[in-house]
C-alpha cells in the first residue's frame, strides 16, 4: 500500500525537476565546468520545489566531503605523480615489456599491462592515460602499429584506471551507497582483472589479424635472462603497489593508510634514487592540488543535488517507470548498462556515481541485484563510456596528448569496446563474479 502510494507521488514528478535538469544539461553542452552546472542544477532544484530549505545548502556541501575515506583520493592521486616524477613508471614498462617480449605483439600487451599497474596505483583513468601515454604511443608507432591504433590501445587501457583497485571510484560509490570501500576493492579485484584481460586479447586477436607488430623470435632462456633483469634493476617500484594490496586485502590498513603509506614510499625511493628533489614539491603538490581540486568540488555540489531528487522521489519515479514497461531483470540490467554507458561517454565518473548511484540503485534492489554487484557493474559499465566512440573522455585525452584526429582513434576503438562489453555482461549476469573473493555475509 505504502509503495503504491510512494509510485503514485512519484508520478507526479513535473518541471520542478525536468526544469534544472535541462538547465543543467544546457551548462554542459555550453562548456561550464561540470561543478558548476551541478550546483546550479541543485540551488536550481531546491528553489524551484521547495522540498528543502535552501538554508540546508551550506551545512551538505562540508557534509559532502567532510568524511575519512576522502582523504584517499589525494593521496593516491599524489602517489601517481610521485611515480612519474621519480621515473618509477618506467619501472613498470621494462617488466611488462620483458614478461611479453617472447610474443607477437609483444609491445603493445606491455603497454596494456603497465596500464594495469599504473592503475593500481593511481586509481585514475585519466591520469594513466596522459603518463602512459606519454611513454608508449611513440614506441608503439614505430613497433608497427599505425598511430590511431596505438592511441585506442592506450585509451582502452587506461580503462582500468577506475576498475583495478585501489580506485577513486569505488571510494565514492562507497561513500554516496554506505559501503565499505575496501570491500568493493577486493570484489573489483577479478572483474578488474577480467576487463585488462579482454583489452589483451583484443590486442592479441588485431594484431595476428594485421601483423603490426611481429614475436621477438627469443628463446626460453633469453626471455628468462631478460626477465630476471628487468625485474633485479627495477623491484623497488614494485613495493608500492605491493604494499597497497597487502594493506587494504590484508585489513591491515584502510584505503586512506594505504594511500599515506604508498606516497611516503614513493618519495622515499625518490630521495634514495636521487630522481626527487624538495624544489620538485611545489610543482607536483600543485598538479595533484588541480586532479583533486576537480573531484571534491563534484562530490560537494553533487549531494544536495542528490538529496533534492531523494525528496522529490525521482528514484522510486524512475523505477516505477522503468518496471511499468518491462518487469524482466534481464532486460532491466541491460537498460541501466546502456544509461550507464552513454553517462561514461559525455561525463567524468564522479557526477555519473553521485547523481546516478541513488537513482539506479532501487532498480537493482528491485530486481533482487546484490548491491556489491551493482556497484562493480555501474563503475565497469562507466569505466567502457569512457572509450565508446565517439564521445569516450579517454579518447579525447589521448587526441590531446598525440594530436591525433579523435574519429581516427575512435575507429580503431571499437574492438576494444566489444571484448569489454562481453566481459560487463559476464559481470552483470554472474554475481559470483563479484563476490567471489568476499565473506558470505556479501553473498
Amino acid at each position: 500500500m505504502l509503495w503504491n502510494q510512494i509510485q503514485q507521488e512519484a508520478v507526479a514528478i513535473g518541471w520542478d525537476f525536468y526544469g534544472p535538469v535541462i538547465l543543467f544539461g544546457l551548462l554542459i553542452a555550453l562548456g561550464v565546468p561540470i561543478w558548476a552546472s551541478i550546483g546550479v542544477g541543485a540551488v536550481s532544484m531546491l528553489v524551484i520545489s521547495g522540498v528543502l530549505p535552501l538554508s540546508l545548502l551550506g551545512e551538505s556541501l562540508f557534509d559532502g566531503i567532510d568524511h575519512f575515506a576522502l582523504t584517499a583520493i589525494p593521496l593516491f592521486i599524489l602517489t601517481g605523480d610521485v611515480l612519474v616524477r621519480t621515473g618509477l613508471s618506467r619501472k613498470f614498462l621494462d617488466v611488462a615489456e620483458a614478461l611479453t617480449c617472447w610474443a607477437r605483439g609483444g609491445f603493445g600487451s606491455a603497454t596494456v599491462l603497465v596500464c594495469g599497474m599504473f592503475s593500481a596505483i593511481s586509481g585514475s583513468d585519466a591520469a594513466g592515460a596522459a603518463a602512459v601515454g606519454r611513454m608508449t604511443i611513440d614506441r608503439l608507432v614505430e613497433s608497427g602499429y599505425p598511430r590511431p591504433y596505438a592511441c585506442a590501445l592506450v585509451a582502452a587501457g587506461a580503462c582500468t584506471g577506475i576498475l583495478i583497485p585501489p580506485s577513486i571510484a569505488y571510494i565514492v560509490i562507497g561513500l554516496v551507497l554506505g559501503i565499505s570501500a575496501s570491500t568493493l576493492f577486493q570484489a573489483a579485484l577479478i572483474p578488474g582483472l577480467l576487463i585488462l584481460g579482454s583489452i589483451l586479447i583484443t590486442n592479441i586477436v588485431v594484431n595476428r589479424r594485421y601483423a603490426y607488430e611481429g614475436g621477438g623470435l627469443i628463446t626460453t632462456r633469453e626471455w628468462a635472462a631478460n626477465l630476471w633483469q628487468s625485474i633485479r634493476s627495477g623491484w623497488y617500484a614494485f613495493l608500492v603497489p605491493a604494499v597497497i594490496f597487502w594493506g587494504i586485502f590484508s585489513g591491515r590498513l584502510t584505503p586512506t593508510e594505504a594511500g599515506a603509506t604508498a606516497v611516503v614510499i614513493t618519495i622515499f625511493l625518490g630521495f634514495v634514487l636521487g630522481t626527487l628533489k624538495l624544489s620538485d614539491f611545489p610543482a607536483m603538490l600543485v598538479s595533484s592540488a588541480k586532479v583533486n581540486g576537480v573531484i571534491l568540488p563534484i562530490i560537494a555540489l553533487s549531494l544536495p543535488l542528490a538529496q533534492a531528487m531523494a525528496a522529490l522521489g525521482v528514484p522510486q519515479g524512475f523505477v516505477f517507470a522503468v518496471t511499468s514497461l518491462t518487469d524482466n531483470p534481464y532486460v532491466l540490467i541491460l537498460l541501466m548498462i546502456a544509461i550507464l554507458i552513454a553517462a561514461g561517454c559525455v561525463m567524468e565518473t564522479t557526477p555519473n556515481i553521485v547523481i546516478l548511484a541513488p537513482i539506479l540503485k532501487p532498480l537493482a534492489d528491485q530486481i533482487g541485484m546484490n548491491e556489491i554487484q551493482f556497484c562493480i557493474m555501474m563503475i565497469t559499465a562507466l569505466g567502457v563510456g569512457f572509450i565508446t566512440p565517439p564521445m569516450g573522455l579517454n579518447l579525447f585525452v589521448v587526441s590531446g596528448l598525440t594530436g591525433e584526429s579523435i574519429l581516427k582513434i575512435a575507429a580503431r576503438a571499437v574492438s576494444f569496446v566489444i571484448f569489454m562489453l562481453m566481459v560487463l555482461l559476464l559481470i552483470a549476469y554472474l554475481p559470483v563474479l563479484s563476490t567471489l573473493l568476499l565473506p558470505d555475509i556479501y553473498k
